[in-house]
């Protein structure tokens, strides 16, 4: 996929720079040419000798090196690629591509490139949580700048959390799905996935039976077909899929939130099963029996309803709103009844009544609800489930 494919790389000043040098190595293996562009910051980590050696090219540092701009000007520079990924992309390269602004070289060739931009972010975990590096991401979700990561994990400062740069594997699935040609390329599509767990206490919590495969599955045929997947899920049992964008939340307010931040997109899937109520009265610390007998009472609250809070936007709501209906009887109603309630586009309806082995199984039966009526589909593996809903998808968009 990636065989003459033309790579621009931007390296911005990070601890996580080193891993750009087995990020070449893993593209030239796979036949694509790299571009190398560091920023000043970035050869306080890495050599410009190292880059330049692993990518068999020039590296380009300064944006007023006359000989580069005779040979080759920083339009053309930014132009001529396939793809310019940014890795690690700082927030304060975030800031400046957000901000517009074009002060050295590599945010020179970010605001004049017309080529798909693809970022890898990497920062501390508070860096990564402030108000302003959220605003700036969804300016650059706004104009279509992909996103892988950034991951979960210890950091260089010592601090636990999200602001990893995603692992190297990781970038090049991103790579290629950005690449990929497909009838959904260029689309920005959310999906959900996995169920909630809602807290009773920090040891228990409130669940279901949810694998997250079938979610999953439909994330990577998206992808597959070329469209940018935020890929938002709960804690399955099942990996994520590689090229996408994985978010992970844990409650169904996480989740909401988490939907919004991804916004805008051009369609939303919400193959999550998310509880429907959580407890109220959650305990701080673990509950201990009392001797007495009596199981605690619980309160529950009403959680935020994800896919009718999206399918009501005035502004911004995805073209294509997708809802899943999980039913152990009278499938076909409940799925129309729950389609007009949340005003959603479709439903994919499905019996996960024990005795159809559905809910954790390998394989769906599914009904798909529409404005135009209900097409019941034959048993068939999850990742065939996908595909077809893929597919109807990129048609619905076409």
């Amino acid at each position: 996929m990636l065989s003459g494919k033309r790579i621009l790389l931007i390296v911005s000043g990070g601890i996580a720079a080193y891993k750009v040098l087995d990020l070449i190595r893993r593209l030239r293996e796979r036949g694509a040419a790299v571009t190398p562009v560091m920023t000043r910051a970035a050869a306080e980590f890495v050599t410009p000798l190292s880059l330049s050696a692993l990518a068999g090219e020039k590296v380009f540092r300064d944006l007023f090196d006359l000989t580069d701009e005779a040979e080759m000007g920083h339009i053309q520079l930014s132009r001529s690629a396939d793809l310019v990924v940014v890795a690690p992309a700082t927030a304060d390269l975030m800031a400046r591509m957000a901000g517009g602004h074009a002060d050295d070289l590599a945010s020179t060739l970010l605001l004049a490139t017309d080529t798909p931009v693809l970022v890898a972010p990497a920062m501390n975990v508070r860096m990564w949580q402030h108000p302003a590096t959220r605003r700036n991401l969804a300016t650059l979700r706004g104009d279509g700048v992909r996103v892988v990561g950034p991951n979960e994990g210890d950091m260089a400062c010592g601090e636990f959390g999200p602001g990893r740069m995603a692992e190297v594997p990781e970038i090049l699935a991103a790579i290629e799905a950005a690449l990929a040609d497909g009838p959904l390329k260029g689309r920005r599509i959310v999906v959900t996935s996995g169920p909630t767990h809602e807290p009773i206490d920090p040891v228990r919590y409130i669940a279901n039976r949810s694998s997250g495969a079938q979610g999953t599955a439909i994330a990577r045929a998206l992808a597959g077909l070329g469209a940018e997947v935020v890929f938002v899920t709960g804690p399955a049992t099942v990996a994520p899929p590689a090229g996408v964008q994985v978010v992970r939340v844990e409650t169904a307010r996480e989740m909401l939130e988490a939907v919004q931040a991804a916004l805008p997109a051009e369609a939303a899937v919400f193959a999550a099963a998310v509880a429907d109520w959580r407890v109220a009265n959650a305990a701080g610390q673990k509950m201990k029996k009392d001797g007495s007998g009596r199981a605690p009472a619980l309160e529950f609250a009403e959680n935020p309803d994800i896919l009718a809070t999206v399918a009501g936007l005035s502004k911004g709501r995805p073209r294509l709103v997708v809802g899943f209906a999980a039913e152990t009887h009278d499938v076909e109603a409940h799925a129309r009844a729950k389609r007009g309630r949340k005003g959603c586009d479709w439903i994919v309806a499905n019996d996960v009544s024990p005795a159809t082995g559905i809910m954790g199984g390998a394989e769906n039966e599914v009904t798909l609800i529409t404005a135009e009526g209900a097409e019941t589909w034959p048993r068939l593996t999850k990742h065939e489930v996908a595909q077809r809903l893929a597919q109807r998808i990129a048609e619905a968009l076409a």
